[in-house]
């Protein structure tokens, strides 16, 4: 059994998968980096997706507090410690922000996420 409150990470869990479909509904207007920065709907897309993996970012560090850093370990598969440095990166250095890699994390890397957040969703049910 558990030394933490597995309900508080769950509803975290589910409020990060609700905002990958909130980056998937906002990237599937989006074919190429480019896409973010040749208009004001880009940016603006550009804008809503980097405030969820803020969102993401967040949450995350919450779930490695919660859990006393025991849980997000058990799943090695996903690079936690860069997936929360995002956060920290859109945080402090928002004007450095290359479409290039927030176009790469959506495209590759945010549906291993979610499977993963998923998979220890179900884990812990």
């Amino acid at each position: 059994m558990s030394d933490y409150d597995k309900e508080l990470v769950i509803t975290v869990l589910k409020n990060i998968l609700w905002a990958i479909d909130q980056i998937d509904y906002r990237f599937d207007k989006i074919d190429s980096p480019d896409d973010f920065l040749d208009s004001e709907d880009g940016l603006a897309m550009l804008d809503g997706i980097c405030m969820q993996l803020i969102n993401i970012g967040e949450a995350l560090k919450k779930v490695d507090k919660i859990t006393k850093k025991s849980l997000l370990t058990n799943y090695p598969d996903v690079e936690w410690k860069k997936v929360m440095g995002m956060r920290d990166i859109i945080t402090h250095h928002y004007f450095d922000i290359d479409a290039e890699t927030v176009f790469t994390v959506c495209d590759v890397h945010l549906s291993e996420l979610s499977d993963t957040i998923s998979s220890i969703k179900d884990d812990l049910m």
